[in-house]
């Protein structure tokens, strides 16, 4: 694979004139989190490169992964019966996650507060945003975990591409229109993740395991979110974004697709 060609001369000759173009209009973002980020932005020396911001944040999403693996590799620790994961981990990874997500949210910023904004730090950036779809969600899996008060491995699955969906449909919306148009889930899902993680430490995984509204289970809503969120507002929003931002570009789309 070493003297494969993953990038062709014309893609290559593509970077000297693409412009990054994002939108976002998540009122969560523009009102709360953007502030946020700016105002945490500011504490970072300009000589700190973006792409590390970027890395390090990546890095934390990783140790979360493997930080609970270590205390539940079986996904069985919070079923009833099992030993518990320790409160004070939950209160760790709840912090680790919203830490991960503001570098995430600031390593653009860093970028063009630096002007060292490029092609390669974005590829860079979502590159590693695609590989965290998968360890964020399983980290959160633990939870709930497996067992007779959690979700199935099968279902874990399927709300593993259907995050991965959300991500893949992102882009190609910014590959047909030219405009990254934010999708409101990830900002909406990290917070939330982050505020249950500090939940479960104080009320335990027990809490869980009563209905959340008659016969809904907690669990129920977990998995309603996701699928939801994917297919009642990321994909709407996206196709709306992809036949409203410009039709010409749109039909033609349509016209060279065999």
């Amino acid at each position: 694979m070493a003297g494969y060609e993953y990038v062709s001369p014309e893609q290559l000759a593509g970077f000297d004139k693409y412009k990054y173009s994002a939108v976002d209009t998540n009122p969560l973002s523009l009102y709360i989190m953007h502030p946020f980020w700016n105002t945490v932005v500011k504490v970072f020396p300009t000589w700190l490169a973006p792409n590390l911001i970027t890395f390090s944040g990546f890095l934390l999403v990783v140790f979360n992964f493997l930080f609970m693996a270590y205390f539940d590799p079986d996904f069985y620790a919070s079923a009833p019966g099992h030993k518990h994961v320790p409160d004070w981990v939950w209160i760790v990874v709840g912090i680790l996650n919203f830490i991960a997500y503001t570098l995430d949210g600031v390593d653009g910023k860093q970028a063009r507060r630096t002007n060292s904004s490029t092609p390669l730090g974005e590829l860079f950036d979502h590159g590693l945003d695609s590989w965290s779809c998968v360890y964020f969600v399983v980290t959160v899996y633990s939870i709930f975990g497996r067992g007779s008060s959690g979700v199935s491995v099968f279902v874990l699955y399927l709300l593993l591409w259907v995050v991965l969906f959300s991500f893949i449909l992102s882009h190609w919306e910014k590959y047909n229109t030219g405009i990254l148009f934010l999708p409101w889930g990830y900002d909406i899902s990290q917070v939330t993740i982050s505020f249950v993680y500090i939940v479960t430490a104080i009320v335990g995984v027990e809490a869980w395991y009563e209905p959340f509204l008659f016969n809904f289970l907690y669990r129920d809503l977990f998995t309603t979110m996701i699928i939801g969120c994917a297919l009642c507002v990321t994909l709407p929003m996206s196709l709306l974004n992809f036949f409203s931002v410009d039709p010409p570009v749109t039909l033609r789309y349509f016209r060279e697709t065999p």
